[in-house]
């Protein structure tokens, strides 16, 4: 395990050669960006790296939804004032958690391959089926949405937190079942948590789900990810957040969007959110998997999907 320090454990420049890579501290969040230092270490294993962690206002902030307090922005500012300052070299995130734009002179550099994209019900230790007389833990609108579907007797109550925090409120009694990303609960090791997975088709995952982005700062030069960089993660990535964008949804949004590569062919099936009517809809589309056509096909099944909506096609 390589060193790991806070952001104000150190003040050396990049003239050092040390890379740094910039972490939120939750302890998904060191996995993932541990993962990313494993996978150069052993590529490169002259480069000198370091793991910076940060507190972000997201972290901070738990009582009220993202929705309310700016998006989930807010888990990435300090990162990328961390990057801009010079404190770091890169950050990882997890995708689903990055806004649609990106500060310029701030790019994505590397987009990882997908982990499992789904979301999985999780329950109370010890249960073997959710207690419907006890609140879901739920703070995404577009996970209610689509489970409230599946499980119309479902009532939904406010869950914010890592991982872990989540369980031991789970655990305690004070939910009777929570939703959460399967790649995060399997990168933490907890997959015996899982009571049961939901396929795209019944849940669509938030755009970016299961993909680590590695951002940097332009100007620098990143050959060292080259063979992190992952292309049909890179497909999908693309097309799931051009399809979001063109809906003008943050992460926060209800919007979700799921893209996969089969037979050479790109597959993206999309969820359009009406705010006036609080009415929903889903498609899908298939296209040729490259970058160009990636992006092309996500804006317009979004542009669809909003015309068939308003049209009345629901």
């Amino acid at each position: 395990m390589s060193e790991i320090c806070t952001e104000g454990q150190r003040a050396k420049k990049k003239k050092d050669a040390v890379w740094r890579i910039g972490s939120r501290e939750s302890k998904l969040a060191v996995v993932q960006s541990q993962m990313v230092l494993d996978h150069i270490k052993a590529r490169r294993p002259k480069l000198q790296l370091e793991l910076v962690t940060m507190k972000t206002t997201g972290d901070i902030i738990l009582d009220r939804s993202l929705d309310k307090v700016g998006g989930k922005g807010l888990f990435v500012k300090e990162l990328d004032k961390a990057l801009i300052d010079g404190r770091s070299d890169m950050s990882v995130h997890s995708l689903k958690d990055m806004p649609m734009e990106v500060p310029e002179g701030l790019p994505i550099v590397a987009f990882s391959k997908r982990e499992d994209p789904r979301d999985v019900l999780i329950l109370p230790a010890g249960t073997k089926e959710p207690d419907f007389s006890k609140p879901v833990g739920c703070s995404s609108l577009r996970r209610m949405l689509q489970f409230g579907k599946l499980y119309p007797q479902a009532r939904f109550k406010l869950i914010r937190g890592n991982v872990q925090t989540r369980l031991n409120k789970l655990d305690s009694g004070e939910y009777g079942a929570t939703l959460l990303a399967a790649a995060g609960v399997k990168r933490l090791g907890l997959e015996h948590r899982i009571s049961r997975y939901f396929e795209p088709e019944e849940i669509i995952p938030a755009a970016g789900q299961g993909i680590l982005a590695v951002q940097g700062r332009a100007g620098e030069d990143y050959g060292f990810l080259d063979s992190f960089q992952d292309r049909e993660g890179t497909l999908c990535a693309l097309c799931e957040r051009a399809f979001v964008r063109k809906l003008e949804g943050g992460c926060s949004s209800p919007v979700a969007a799921h893209a996969k590569v089969e037979d050479g062919k790109l597959h993206l099936r999309g969820l359009y959110y009406d705010e006036a009517t609080k009415g929903w809809l889903t498609g899908e589309t298939w296209a040729e998997a490259d970058e160009e056509t990636a992006e092309k096909m996500g804006a317009d099944l979004a542009e669809k999907l909003r015309t068939d909506y308003l049209a009345g096609k629901r």
